[in-house]
């Protein structure tokens, strides 16, 4: 099993964060370029890879108490897992870290190719934030 985490910090507070991140309607907003979630019926998803060019039926489970979000891939699918976590800061920062798992090393891209996608969408929902924060100020 291969296992991927990076950890951000984002300039709002966490419960500002978690909405951000997790309504799949906004997902195209920071999730890497080459992945796209369809919604389906509640908590299945449907996650598309430009990289594969397959759909692959997921669960997409958010947990607003614990500022938590869960995914994975049904039986079939391509062998992975993951969570988003935000945690708050006394300073009304918060830090949001993700972290993948993947059972079948097969649709494992790579530790460079993985991180690099955990980098570029944390950068990206850090960017969604700031927008936020602005728009709202």
């Amino acid at each position: 099993m291969s296992e991927y985490e990076r950890s951000r910090t984002m300039p709002d507070l966490p419960e500002h964060v978690f909405d951000q991140a997790s309504v799949i309607t906004w997902f195209s907003s920071w999730l890497p370029d080459e992945v796209h979630v369809r919604p389906g019926e509640p908590p299945a998803v449907a996650v598309h890879e430009d990289r594969t060019g397959l759909d692959a039926p997921a669960l997409l489970h958010a947990d607003r108490e614990r500022m938590r979000l869960e995914w994975g891939a049904l039986e079939g699918g391509s062998g992975y897992t993951g969570w988003l976590q935000v945690a708050g800061y006394d300073t009304g920062a918060s830090e949001v870290t993700v972290h993948l798992s993947f059972s079948d090393r097969r649709h494992d891209p790579g530790e460079e190719a993985v991180l690099g996608a955990l980098d570029r969408s944390l950068a990206r929902l850090e960017e969604q934030v700031r927008l936020r924060v602005e728009d709202a100020g």
